[in-house]
């Protein structure tokens, strides 16, 4: 038997036994006083909400109108409520409009009671479709769809390109940190602290309701839209963003 491999073997043994002991002995001193620095950062801190608002025109209609039709026969029904609307859809793509599609298309029977008997008398149809346009042009389209066989405008709301709304929202959130900076100012120099550094940040977005506009639903004819143009009028849509500031002190 070789005693010499044996007993170098249990040396090397001992040997990585202590090197690992004392890298681990290492690490340990170096986490500790970083962990017990991060923990003391973390009690002393401030969070703050901050909020930030910005006001845009808001420069686009969005419309929804469309057909109803009402006779004997469901097919006689559903034929012409098909008809004028290809006729207000041809109208609208000729119009460049924006974002159009079909937003809802019905045919329902039409009864009539009497001495409590339900009777079929007909049928309705309609076709609605919605769009957007800019506001100045909106009220001429709307008589123009009249005119080419739209019968009903279902409501009409207001909002800001797209583009508007991206650099709002932008400015939102910087007006949100600035706020939050501020209270933490205010409160810290209030308590005779100072300000260290931010810990974290939680963007909480930013959101672009539109204005609250009533539903619109009007029923016209031919002649009355040759009578007077619609007047139509936008107005402004709030982007609002909030920021949440975790500062040391």
């Amino acid at each position: 038997m070789n005693t010499n491999a044996v007993f170098g073997s249990q040396f090397n043994a001992g040997n990585r036994w202590k090197f690992l002991s004392l890298v681990l002995l290492v690490y340990i001193s170096c986490t500790q006083p970083a962990l017990a620095q991060q923990k003391e950062k973390m009690l002393r801190t401030l969070s703050v909400n901050g909020r930030g608002m910005e006001t845009i025109p808001t420069t686009l209609s969005q419309v929804s109108l469309g057909v109803e039709v009402q006779g004997k026969t469901a097919q006689q029904v559903q034929q012409e409520a098909a008809r004028r609307s290809s006729g207000v859809v041809t109208l609208l793509k000729s119009r460049n409009v924006q974002k159009l599609q079909t937003t809802g298309i019905t045919l329902n029977p039409v009864y009539n009671y009497d001495n409590k008997v339900q009777r079929i008398t007909g049928y309705a149809a309609s076709n609605i479709v919605s769009f957007r346009i800019p506001t100045e042009r909106a009220g001429t389209l709307l008589d123009e769809a009249v005119k080419a066989g739209a019968t009903q405008i279902s409501g009409i709301s207001f909002v800001a390109t797209d583009e508007a709304i991206t650099l709002a929202q932008q400015q939102a959130l910087k007006k949100a940190t600035q706020d939050a900076q501020q209270q933490a100012q205010a409160v810290l120099s209030t308590l005779g602290f100072q300000p260290k550094e931010v810990v974290s940040i939680q963007v909480n977005g930013a959101s672009t309701p539109p204005p609250p506009r009533p539903l619109l639903r009007a029923e016209y004819s031919n002649k009355a839209a040759l009578d007077a143009s619609t007047p139509i009028v936008g107005g402004e849509q709030q982007v609002e963003a909030t920021v949440t500031l975790q500062i040391s002190y």
